[in-house]
Formats: C-alpha cells, sequence, structure tokens
C-alpha cells in the first residue's frame, strides 16, 4: 500500500534522527578485521559476537564496525578497541568467547583484557 507524503516524511525524519543519535552517541569504538585473512581465521564469529554482547548490554554508546586488512595477519582474528582519550587497544587471536569478555571488561568497566592484547607476554 503507497503510504502519503506525511508518512514518508515521517519515517524519513525518525530515520535521519535515529543516525543522527548514532553518530553522536558513539563514544567507543570497536572495529573487526574482516579481510580475507580475518575471515579466514575465524572473524565472522567474533564481529557476532561483538555486536550480539554489545546489543544485548544495551551499551548506545559504542559503534562495532568492520575494516579490511589491519596488516598483522598472523595474528587474526583481531579487534582494535578505541576510548575517547585514550589509545587504541589492539587484540589478537580472537575468538566469540574472548569477544564477550572484551565487551565486559573493557567496554563496560574500562579494564583491558591485557591477555589478549598483541605483544602481551605472561
Amino acid at each position: 500500500m503507497m503510504k502519503s507524503l506525511e508518512e514518508l516524511a515521517a519515517i524519513r525524519k525518525k530515520a535521519l534522527e535515529d543516525i543522527d543519535l548514532r553518530k553522536k552517541g558513539t563514544e567507543k569504538r570497536v572495529v573487526v578485521g574482516m579481510a580475507t585473512c580475518g575471515i579466514s581465521a575465524g572473524a565472522r564469529p567474533v564481529l557476532s559476537a561483538f555486536v550480539d554482547e554489545v546489543n544485548k548490554r544495551g551499551l548506545k554508546d559504542v559503534a562495532v564496525t568492520q575494516t579490511g586488512c589491519i596488516g598483522l595477519c598472523r595474528y587474526e582474528p583481531i579487534a582494535e578497541v578505541f576510548l575517547p582519550g585514550q589509545e587504541k587497544v589492539t587484540y589478537v587471536h580472537l575468538d566469540a568467547e574472548k569477544a564477550k569478555r572484551i565487551v565486559a571488561e573493557h567496554l563496560v568497566n574500562g579494564n583491558i583484557v591485557k591477555e589478549y592484547t598483541i605483544g602481551y607476554e605472561e
């Protein structure tokens, strides 16, 4: 059924407000490497786990995005976490469970999960 111009205008306005809210409210970012190297190493379930966990927790100030090759193929799957006023944190050799823990500990509580970071040695 065809919508009236008023209905279409209202739908458009709401969509633009939603986009604007996402941009303004997003202070924290998770970027998952999704080039062929990352995908072959298992980045798809990692990306899904980040998205699912952020949504499950209702974290409106977190954006989960994907990028191409980060350049550290042997460490894939990789995710980089960007928090305002802090240096980026690069997490390596991830899986879905590690992604969930990063959301809980780093994005929610502000504690870097050091054992998942690049160069970490126990």
